[in-house]
C-alpha cells in the first residue's frame, strides 16, 4: 500500500509538490523569518545599510535547515514508533506530518528529502561563510546538528530533556546572530538582548505542542520536559516561558539596551493571557488546548513583528 501511493504521488507533479509542502510544514517557517527579520532591522537602525541579496541568503538558508530539521524529525519519530503511537495529535500543531503513517510517503522518501534539504542549506550556508567570515560556519553547525539530532540517535536531544532549550536557542539566539553577522560583520550585545524573548517563544511553540503527545513520547522514550514534568506541573512551565517573555522585553528596555519602541511587543499581552488560562484549565484535555497552541504560534510571529518596527521608528525618530 505504501509503495502503490508513493508511486501515485510520483506521477501527479502537482499532488507531488503539495505532499511534501505539507512534509516540510511550509506554514510554520515563521520560526525563522521572525529571528532573520528582526535581527537585519537591528543591524540596518545600527547604522550598517541592509544589504537585500545576503538578508534572503540567509533567510533560504534557514528556512532550508528547519525543513530539514522537520522532515528528519518525523524520520526519527517513525524509527521510535512515536508517531504511529501517537493517537492524540492535532493536525498541523503535533504529532508530525503524519505522512509515514498514512502511506504518503515511505521512510526512505522522508530521509531523503531532508538529506537534500541540509545539503542545499549547508550549500548556502558556505557560501554566506566565503563572503561573510568563519562565524556564520559555527552558528550554521550548530543549528544543523541540533536540527538532525533532535529525535534521531544516538543523541536524541528530545530524549534528554533538553530539546526546548536548544530549539529555542538555535531559531532564537543563534539564528539572530547569525543574520546580524551577515549584515554588521559583527556581534552585538543587544541582539543577545533582544533574542532573549524570540528564544523564549519559540521554546515555548514547541513546548505547548508536546503536551497533546504526551503519552505517545512517554511510551516511545522521548522524555521531553513535558513527559518529565507530568501536563499538570508541565502547564505552570509554560507560564513561566510567557510571563519571562514579557519581563525580558520590560528589563531590557529598563536597562537601556533595547529601544523603548520594542514594548509595542506588549500588545500581544491580552492574548498570551488566553493561552495561559487554557493551558492551565486543559492541559490535559486536546481538543481543548488547540487554541492555545494556535495562539502561541500567532504570539510569537506577532511579538517578533512588533520588536522590528519598534527597531524601524527606532532608526526613523
Amino acid at each position: 500500500m505504501i509503495a502503490a501511493k508513493s508511486e501515485f504521488a510520483a506521477a501527479m507533479p502537482g499532488r507531488k509538490i503539495q505532499i511534501w509542502l505539507e512534509e516540510i510544514r511550509a506554514p510554520f517557517f515563521t520560526a525563522v523569518l521572525v529571528p532573520v527579520l528582526l535581527a537585519s532591522v537591528m543591524a540596518w537602525q545600527h547604522g550598517y545599510p541592509i544589504q537585500i541579496g545576503y538578508f534572503f541568503i540567509t533567510l533560504l538558508a534557514s528556512v532550508l535547515i528547519h525543513a530539514g530539521t522537520n522532515v528528519v524529525n518525523d524520520y526519527g519519530d517513525h524509527l521510535s514508533g512515536c508517531d504511529a503511537r501517537n493517537e492524540e495529535f492535532v493536525r498541523p500543531f503535533t504529532g508530525g506530518s503524519r505522512l509515514i503513517q498514512n502511506g504518503t510517503l515511505s521512510p526512505k522518501e522522508v530521509l531523503t528529502g531532508s538529506i537534500i534539504l541540509f545539503i542545499i542549506s549547508t550549500a548556502l550556508g558556505l557560501l554566506l561563510v566565503a563572503l561573510k567570515g568563519m562565524p556564520i560556519f559555527y552558528l550554521g553547525l550548530a543549528g544543523t546538528f541540533c536540527g538532525i539530532f533532535y529525535t534521531l540517535p544516538p543523541f536524541n536531544l528530545a530524549a534528554r530533556g533538553i530539546g526546548e532549550f536548544l530549539v529555542g536557542l538555535c531559531f532564537g539566539t543563534l539564528m539572530m546572530l547569525g543574520a546580524y553577522y551577515v549584515q554588521a560583520q559583527t556581534f552585538s550585545t543587544e541582539v543577545i538582548v533582544a533574542s532573549i524573548p524570540v528564544t523564549l517563544l519559540i521554546a515555548g511553540v514547541l513546548y505547548i505542542n508536546e503536551f497533546p503527545d504526551y503519552v505517545a513520547d512517554r511510551d516511545s522514550g522521548k522524555r521531553h520536559m513535558v513527559v518529565r514534568m507530568g501536563r499538570k506541573r508541565a502547564a505552570s512551565g509554560y507560564v513561566a516561558i510567557i510571563a519571562l517573555t514579557y519581563l525580558s522585553i520590560i528589563a531590557g528596555v529598563a536597562f537601556g539596551v533595547l529601544t523603548p519602541y520594542t514594548l509595542l511587543a506588549l500588545l500581544t499581552v491580552p492574548k498570551a493571557i488566553k493561552a495561559v488560562k487554557i493551558t492551565r484549565k486543559h492541559h490535559s484535555e486536546t481538543p481543548e488546548l488547540v487554541p492555545a497552541n494556535a495562539a502561541t504560534i500567532a504570539i510569537h510571529l506577532t511579538t517578533g513583528l512588533l520588536m522590528t518596527v519598534g527597531y524601524i521608528l527606532a532608526a526613523i525618530f
